[in-house]
């Protein structure tokens, strides 16, 4: 889904050089060249588990251990596995009362299952119930859950049932799962439905269960002969009723997540184009597409329509062969504020470069492989949106990306925290937005895996990664942690720390740097704070571009697994300037760049720790000689902000009067000198 308003690699220098922090230590001479201010937050950090490793794990299995259980929903729902919807309905244009027959054909998961549930809104009646051939007409409710109790079947028994139904649903609002609204530019009025993530039962009789996809659907529609009406899978018939309706026959032969089932009903025109992915040697998909039956409409918007066909191609190509391709893909448009990813035909409220690619990217990250619990909508909606920079990317190129990815890094640093990660303690039916929220599932969760492919530095390994999570997941569900361990499969590196500060954890990185010029090498002493408390380290990959006093430059990876980093770097050539991640491979503010000329170094002279410190620090002498000291600490602008001599072998400094910022702790004997960065939280 996509909510408007909310929402190959450069040639790198592979190579790095460290030393132990502090090893060579330096006094300086400070120019500040760029300051920027700081943000730190402390928030209340949420437990994860990582013990989640489970492929195609059962539904039981997601609901004991994991997963977000909905309070709300009878637990009933859950003694059996859904094999086979068929919606079978009237739908109209002009409102959004709909009513017929849904079947559904299940294998029963337990023994004595003596009760069959299901979820459906009180505001449609529901007039009989058939179960195994045997009519209802009486039934219980709990809320919005429907209960059943019927002859007692055991593990592997199988049912059909049959719902007859109707009514006017509630509507209004961006999550309603049924809509009527008109288009006064085109003049058409359009209905259309919208189950994500927990509205399917506002329109149908549906087992809301993300890990329970339905083998197949049909989906039935009957609507007056003025009118089209879309919805997943092929279109196998069109029938003429004789009375004014017409009937539209939808068959879908693959998987299916219950929200992922949709209709759209307006007075249609069809167009259709053809994608050619490489794969398929020449051989085409249908895009087929239902716009308003508007003289202007398709001459309007035909160009961006067309663009659908060579994305299409480039993520059958960076993904995996489009998954539907037996079917279809196509669009329906609507007067959704945005646009939802409905299997094969997506409901679209217009066509922006940035919404049909996204949605188009769902087709693989949210419908081929679904997310397993809400809490993992990364899976869905970080994916979906990273689709959308690799198509700026591949198809309008390099600059292109940079600017979408610069602007989602932006948003997802505006505020301190938020993770990407959703405890399930923040899901509930008044919470939507907290799912579906622009700056932490779709920015961040975009931008941290471009992060990932940046730590991975190898192209191949990382759409490998992408092909292999697409074929081992297929038709399924996943969460972000069956991601991480194919993403450890295939590139062979442990990313539990990637996950625990980018996935499970808060904030972003703040760099402070400084660097000069020491002989036949560069130095570079870079500081890490962070905007929050709850991750203190990012340990990350950083490219850092040095540019020669000949103009020339070239770009150094180094390795930032400690809050403070010393790095010596064989140079052949001057430094004049050093810039920090100027490919926006990873996201950062840079706090400061300064550079300092040496005049005097003193090789481990002193430590300081903890650093960083929210109130005191211990500054600890190597050297153990009597020497009287002075110590001095210096605001980033070179305020003095203490200063005292110093005999012991240690000293406790008390920073709670200092403000939350960087500083440089000084040390001189008279003979030897040393500056050290520290950060105040």
């Amino acid at each position: 889904m996509f909510i408007f308003g909310s929402k190959y690699t450069s040639s790198i220098v592979n190579r790095f050089l460290t030393t132990p922090f502090p090893i060579m230590k330096l006094f300086l001479t400070l120019l500040i060249i760029i300051t920027f201010s700081m943000q730190i937050d402390a928030q209340q950090q949420d437990l994860h588990e990582h013990n989640r490793y489970c492929r195609h794990y059962t539904e039981h299995q997601e609901i004991s251990s994991f997963a977000y259980r909905n309070d709300w929903q009878s637990p009933f729902v859950h003694d059996y596995d859904v094999k086979f919807y068929w919606l079978d309905i009237s739908v109209s244009s002009t409102s959004v009362n709909l009513g017929g027959k849904v079947t559904i054909h299940a294998d029963v998961k337990i023994d004595n299952f003596t009760t069959f549930a299901f979820e459906l809104v009180p505001q449609l009646t529901i007039s009989q119930i058939v179960f195994n051939g045997q009519v209802y007409t009486s039934w219980n409710r709990d809320g919005d859950n429907v209960l059943l109790s019927v002859p007692a079947l055991n593990t592997d028994d199988s049912f059909v049932a049959e719902i007859a139904y109707g009514g006017t649903p509630p509507s209004g609002g961006f999550f309603a799962g049924i809509t009527n609204a008109t288009s006064n530019t085109w003049g058409k009025q359009v209905t259309w439905t919208l189950s994500e993530p927990f509205n399917a039962k506002q329109w149908w009789p549906v087992k809301q269960v993300l890990t329970d996809k339905a083998d197949s659907v049909w989906v039935f529609l009957t609507t007056a002969a003025t009118n089209m009406a879309g919805s997943q899978g092929l279109l196998t018939n069109t029938v003429d009723l004789g009375n004014g309706q017409k009937r539209y026959e939808w068959k879908s032969r693959y998987p299916i997540a219950y929200y992922l089932i949709s209709f759209a009903v307006a007075d249609y025109l069809e167009y259709n184009i053809y994608a050619k992915p490489a794969e398929l040697e020449g051989d085409s998909i249908l895009v087929q597409n239902f716009l308003y039956n508007h003289p202007n409409y398709l001459q309007q918007n035909k160009t961006n329509i067309d663009a659908t066909v060579p994305m299409l191609e480039l993520f059958s190509d960076l993904y995996t062969l489009y998954p539907f391709e037996a079917e279809k893909y196509g669009h329906c448009i609507t007067e959704l504020g945005g646009g939802m990813e409905h299997q094969t035909m997506s409901t679209m409220g217009g066509w922006s470069f940035n919404l049909v690619s996204h949605e188009l990217g769902h087709m693989w990250f949210g419908d081929n492989v679904t997310c397993a619990t809400w809490s993992d909508i990364w899976i869905n909606e970080g994916f979906a949106t990273y689709s959308n920079y690799l198509a700026h990317e591949f198809l309008n190129g390099w600059n292109s990306g940079q600017t979408f990815m610069v602007n989602t890094q932006n948003n997802v640093m505006s505020q301190p925290g938020g993770s990407v990660y959703i405890p399930p303690s923040e899901i509930t039916q008044d919470n939507i937005w907290r799912i579906f929220n622009g700056r932490l599932s779709y920015d961040k969760g975009a931008a941290i895996i471009h992060v990932l492919r940046h730590e991975i530095n190898n192209d191949d390994l990382f759409f490998e990664t992408l092909q292999s999570f697409q074929q081992m997941y297929s038709d399924t569900s996943a969460t972000g942690e069956d991601f991480k361990h194919v993403a450890e499969d295939i590139t062979g590196l442990d990313l539990d720390y990637f996950f625990d500060q980018w996935y499970y954890g808060q904030g972003y990185p703040i760099y402070d740097i400084v660097w000069y010029m020491n002989g036949d090498q560069v130095t570079i002493m870079s500081s890490q704070s962070t905007s929050t408390q709850i991750t203190p380290l990012f340990d990350m990959y950083i490219d850092f571009k040095l540019t020669y006093d000949d103009n020339t430059f070239e770009t150094v990876r180094l390795h930032q697994d400690a809050n403070i980093k010393t790095f010596n770097i064989p140079v052949t050539k001057t430094v004049d300037g050093i810039a920090v991640d100027p490919d926006n491979w990873t996201f950062e503010k840079v706090n400061s760049i300064i550079v300092g000329n040496i005049e005097g170094i003193a090789p481990n002279y002193f430590t300081i720790f903890p650093n960083p410190t929210e109130s005191q620090a211990i500054v600890s002498f190597a050297q153990q000689n009597k020497h009287q000291k002075t110590l001095k600490i210096y605001s980033v602008s070179g305020k003095l902000m203490l200063q005292q001599i110093v005999q012991e072998s240690q000293l406790r400094i008390d920073l709670n009067a200092f403000p939350s910022g960087v500083y440089f702790v000084e040390l001189s004997d008279g003979t030897l000198s040393d500056i050290q960065r520290l950060i105040k939280l």
